[in-house]
C-alpha cells in the first residue's frame, strides 16, 4: 500500500507531537502519582487517628481500673477486685507512666528502660505528646472523712503511641521510599533501554542513508568525467559546478557513515577547523550578516577529533543562527582555553530561546522551522558528548536579542 505525501506529511507531524509532548506527559503522570501518593497518607493519617483514639481510650479505662483499685479498702474481703486487675494486667501494648501528684514516678508498664534516668526521660517525651489522664482520689477520701482528705490526692497517667500505632503513622512514608526507589530503577532502566533503541534506529538511519548516497553519487561521478572531457567549454563548467556539489554530497555522506560506527579521532589544529567552517559559512551568508571568528591570529590548538562530524557540529550552530536572524546581523565563533577545558561560543543576534526551551532544542523532532525534522541539535549533542566527551548546551539567550551556545571539549580524551 502506498500513501500520498499528504498522508506522510500528517503521519510525521503528528508523530513529532508526540514526542514533543513528552513532557507534558511526564508532568500528567507525576500528577497522577502525586494524587496516589496523597490519598495514601490522608487514608493512612485517618487510620492513624482512629486507632489513637481507641488507645486513648484504653488508656482512661486502665485509669480508671486504678482508681478503683485504690478506693478498695485494705485487707477487705468483701471487694473483688480480679475484673478491675484485668484492666491493668491486659495492657500490653501502650506504653504508660504512673505519677503522684509531685511528679514522682510510682509505677510504669511496657516501658523497656529500667533505669530511672531512661523512665524521666521516657516521661517527659510523654508530656509532650499527650495530656495526662488525672485520677482524683481526693474525693473519695473526703467521703470516707480520712485525715488525708485534706492533701486533695492526685496521680496522673501518662502514655504514648504503642509500637503498632507508631508503625503505622511511619509505614506510608517507608512504603513510599520504596515505591520511589522502585520506580527511579524503573525509568532508568526503561529510559536506557529506551536510548539503545533509539541509538539503534539513529545508527541504523545512517548506514542506510549514506548507502543510498553512495550509489547515485558514483555514477554521477563517472557522469562529471564525461562533462569535464568534452569540448564544448560550457560542458566543461558545468561539470567543474556540479563536481563540487556532489563533492558536498560525499561529505554529507561521510558524515552519516560515521554516525553509524566509531569515529577515528586524529589530532588536528582547532584553530584552522573552525576558521574553516566559519568561512563556508560566511560565503553562503547574507551579505548583511556578518560573520566573524575570534583567535584566528592566536597559536594551534590541537586537539583530537573526527573533523569530519565536528565540522557538522559548528556548520550545524552557524546555520541555525543564520535561521534565526532575518537575513540582518551578526554570528561570532569564540575560541578559548580554559586550564584543560576547550571553550567554543557560538552567538548570534537572532531571536533568542526561552529559557524553558534550553534543555529541549536538543530532543529530536524539535524544530520552530516549518521544514525540519529537529534532528541537528540532537546529531550534535550526540558527536559532541558521545564522540568526543565533552559538553554542548545554551549558555545564555535573550528573546530578539541573540543566543549563545557553548562547547566544552577535554583537551586530551578520557
Amino acid at each position: 500500500m502506498r500513501y500520498d505525501s499528504q498522508t506522510i506529511q500528517r503521519y510525521n507531524k503528528g508523530y513529532m507531537t508526540i514526542y514533543q509532548r513528552k513532557s507534558q506527559w511526564k508532568i500528567g503522570l507525576l500528577i497522577f502519582a502525586m494524587l496516589i501518593v496523597g490519598a495514601s497518607i490522608l487514608y493512612t493519617n485517618f487510620l492513624a487517628r482512629k486507632l489513637e483514639q481507641e488507645e486513648r481510650k484504653k488508656i482512661e479505662l486502665w485509669a480508671n481500673a486504678i482508681q478503683e483499685m485504690n478506693r478498695v479498702p485494705v485487707n477487705s474481703a468483701n471487694f473483688d477486685v480480679s475484673f478491675l486487675s484485668s484492666f491493668i494486667r491486659d495492657n500490653n501494648t501502650i506504653p504508660v507512666i504512673l505519677t503522684d501528684g509531685t511528679g514522682r514516678i510510682t509505677g510504669s508498664k511496657n516501658i523497656v528502660e529500667a533505669d530511672s534516668t531512661d523512665l524521666q526521660a521516657a516521661l517527659e517525651q510523654m508530656k509532650s505528646v499527650y495530656e495526662p489522664i488525672v485520677i482524683d482520689l481526693g474525693k473519695y477520701y473526703k467521703d470516707q472523712g480520712s485525715a488525708d482528705a485534706s492533701s486533695e490526692k492526685k496521680q496522673y497517667v501518662y502514655y504514648s503511641d504503642s509500637s503498632i500505632l507508631k508503625q503505622l503513622k511511619v509505614y506510608p512514608y517507608i512504603q513510599l521510599l520504596f515505591i520511589a526507589v522502585f520506580l527511579g530503577i524503573a525509568y532508568m532502566i526503561f529510559s536506557a533501554a529506551r536510548r539503545a533503541e533509539q541509538n539503534k534506529v539513529w545508527l541504523g538511519m545512517a548506514k542506510e542513508t549514506a548507502h543510498q548516497l553512495g550509489t547515485p553519487l558514483s555514477s554521477l561521478v563517472a557522469w562529471i568525467e564525461i562533462l569535464k572531457e568534452t569540448p564544448h567549454e560550457q560542458a566543461q563548467m558545468v561539470g567543474h559546478e556540479i563536481a563540487k556539489d556532489i563533492g558536498r554530497l560525499k561529505l554529507i555522506a561521510d558524515r552519516f557513515s560515521k554516525i553509524g560506527s566509531d569515529p577515528n579521532l586524529e589530532e588536528v589544529d582547532l584553530v584552522k577547523e573552525l576558521q574553516k567552517t566559519v568561512n563556508y559559512i560566511r560565503r553562503r551568508a547574507s551579505g548583511r550578516i556578518k560573520v566573524t571568528f575570534e583567535n584566528k591570529d592566536n597559536p594551534p590548538i590541537k586537539i583530537k577529533l573526527n573533523t569530519t562530524l565536528f565540522d557538522w557540529v559548528i556548520e550545524n550552530l552557524l546555520k541555525n543562527a543564520l535561521d534565526a536572524m532575518d537575513g540582518t546581523g551578526a554570528i561570532n565563533v569564540k575560541l578559548k582555553e580554559e586550564g584543560e577545558k576547550i571553550v567554543i561560543d557560538v552567538s548570534d543576534t537572532g531571536k533568542g530561546i526561552p529559557k524553558s526551551k534550553f534543555k529541549k532544542v536538543f530532543e529530536p523532532g524539535y524544530s520552530t522551522k516549518k521544514r525540519g525534522w529537529g534532528l541537528g541539535l540532537s546529531l550534535s549533542k550526540r558527536i559532541v558528548e558521545i564522540y568526543h566527551g565533552g559538553r554542548i548546551f545554551v549558555n545564555n539567550s535573550i528573546l530578539n536579542k541573540g543566543t549563545t551556545f557553548r562547547i566544552i571539549l577535554p583537551k586530551e580524551m578520557q
